[in-house]
């Protein structure tokens, strides 16, 4: 009964996808399921049938750090187009989400304002939102972003794009006037106890994204950075063992985000 049911979950949610995204059928999925040389760590296989929104959630976390993702080692120096006035050195600079942002925006977002240690002056992926993912695959790999094969290998440049293509969410429309997530604490206190808890704790302060001196924890995210949260909540964190909830409506997860802003912030 229980395999049964199994069965007519997955059918059911093969459908949804199918008419949510005729483009997105499990035919047009091969080009983008090449098998990885690099897994992560906790991961020893790859899912024999990917389905879009795994592959889009493994993107997002290139998007975040692709140098920890493909495990090749870091390039030397600062990303060659990366403006002399930014405040970021080495590696950093060579993330997407270093110049983009979590919010996708770039300089028409959270990292326009110059005090921003983020600032770049670079514009965001936004217009990318729907496209050709070949057409940002070529992006990646001209002269500007310099992301040939030897650094951001095939399997890794055709996710990346699938994310920027497909991916994208504008973590502004999910706002309310004063800035805040705008969710149902109740909601996402239930979602948050039952899954994030397990790894970051029922207060949110088992896992210190910052140091002993100037700690961070859910709760210091979910005040004072909500897009990153939305990216990381949905796509995972490279190189760590975090569920990503792309899976799930966007609306659940802005609920958790409201819920979070109540965790400890320190």
């Amino acid at each position: 009964m229980m395999a049964d049911r199994f069965l007519l979950a997955v059918l059911v949610a093969t459908v949804l996808l199918s008419a949510r995204d005729a483009s997105a059928q499990p035919a047009d999925l091969g080009k983008y399921s090449n098998f990885t040389p690099f897994q992560e760590k906790w991961l020893t296989t790859e899912p024999r049938d990917p389905s879009l929104e795994w592959l889009i959630a493994y993107g997002g976390r290139l998007y975040d750090n692709w140098i920890e993702m493909v495990g090749r080692g870091a390039p030397r120096g600062n990303h060659p187009v990366y403006p002399r006035a930014g405040k970021q050195v080495g590696p950093s600079t060579w993330r997407c989400k270093e110049c983009h942002g979590w919010d996708y925006n770039g300089k028409d977002g959270a990292y326009g304002n110059p005090a921003n240690s983020h600032y770049t002056g670079i514009k965001g992926i936004r217009a990318f939102a729907g496209k050709d993912p070949k057409a940002v695959i070529e992006i990646l790999r001209d002269k500007t972003h310099g992301l040939d094969d030897r650094m951001l290998p095939k399997y890794a440049a055709e996710r990346l794009a699938l994310f920027v293509a497909r991916g994208q969410v504008k973590a502004e429309d999910y706002l309310k006037p004063d800035g805040s997530p705008n969710g149902d604490v109740n909601k996402g206190r239930a979602v948050f106890q039952t899954v994030c808890a397990v790894c970051h704790g029922y207060d949110g302060k088992s896992i210190n994204f910052g140091s002993g001196n100037k700690p961070a924890y859910i709760g210091t995210v979910a005040n004072g950075n909500f897009p990153e949260l939305l990216h990381k909540a949905r796509n995972g964190h490279p190189g760590a063992i975090m569920i990503p909830q792309i899976a799930l409506e966007v609306q659940r997860i802005i609920d958790v985000a409201a819920y979070a802003r109540h965790l400890p912030q320190k």
